[in-house]
């Protein structure tokens, strides 16, 4: 079955509008934001923006510098779980850089960093098995009341009793957009008519266009009508 990714897009921003936290996000989203430095290093490389990487950073391996952000594995040495083959790697930055330019789903080459279109993305990068069945992802979900219950507890496998645990990427970056206001930025509406700053300036008095009521003025008035009679004539 093929997931319809615009359709995908447009029911993660519905849940996001109605999302309520059911479990306690804010020492989670503490920690993540305080790295905030180290994960823009990896941003600058990669396009991702950088709480995108934190969440998946955390999903991933709980936050582990020694883990690769590609599926938990330890970076320095060869990956054995899907993406398996990867590393080892210099650096735990090396190993990200890796995963979102190298590994499915290219999160590098992904251009709809909107709210929607940020949490299809990271539900993408666990896998669209629960699109397909038509349930809420626990890897984004989790944690909020958009979410009860389902995990695929290995490779296609789904246990629809099973609670995840972990805390999702959805309750996870509304905490951290509470703390840092870089995340999800409103868009400034572009004014209709430039400020006063911006406006273009009035033209300065000159022999072609004199101040009005000047002696200037009246000078030019006068060639005026002397011009337009003889046009008449």
């Amino acid at each position: 079955m093929i997931v319809d990714l615009a359709a995908l897009t447009a029911h993660n921003l519905a849940r996001w509008q109605q999302a309520k936290l059911t479990r306690d996000f804010s020492v989670v989203a503490r920690r993540l934001a305080a790295s905030k430095a180290r994960y823009q290093v990896v941003s600058a490389q990669t396009g991702v923006p950088w709480y995108v990487i934190a969440v998946i950073h955390e999903r991933e391996s709980s936050q582990s510098w020694s883990a690769s952000l590609a599926q938990g594995d330890p970076w320095d040495r060869v990956s054995v779980h899907v993406p398996a083959g990867r590393g080892p790697f210099k650096s735990w930055e090396d190993a990200a850089v890796d995963a979102l330019v190298n590994c499915a789903p290219h999160a590098a080459r992904w251009k709809d960093w909107s709210i929607g279109g940020t949490l299809t993305l990271l539900e993408q990068y666990n896998g669209l098995g629960y699109a397909r069945r038509g349930v809420s992802s626990p890897y984004i979900w989790a944690g909020t009341d958009q979410y009860r219950s389902g995990k695929y507890v290995r490779d296609g496998v789904y246990d629809p009793a099973v609670v995840d645990r972990q805390l999702g990427c959805a309750g996870l970056l509304l905490a951290m957009k509470a703390l840092d206001a870089s995340i999800f930025p409103s868009t400034a509406s572009v004014p209709s008519v430039p400020p006063p700053s911006q406006a273009m300036p009035a033209p300065q008095p000159s022999i072609t266009h004199p101040a009005k009521g000047s002696i200037g003025d009246l000078v030019a008035s006068l060639v005026r009508a002397v011009i337009l009679t003889f046009k008449r004539s």
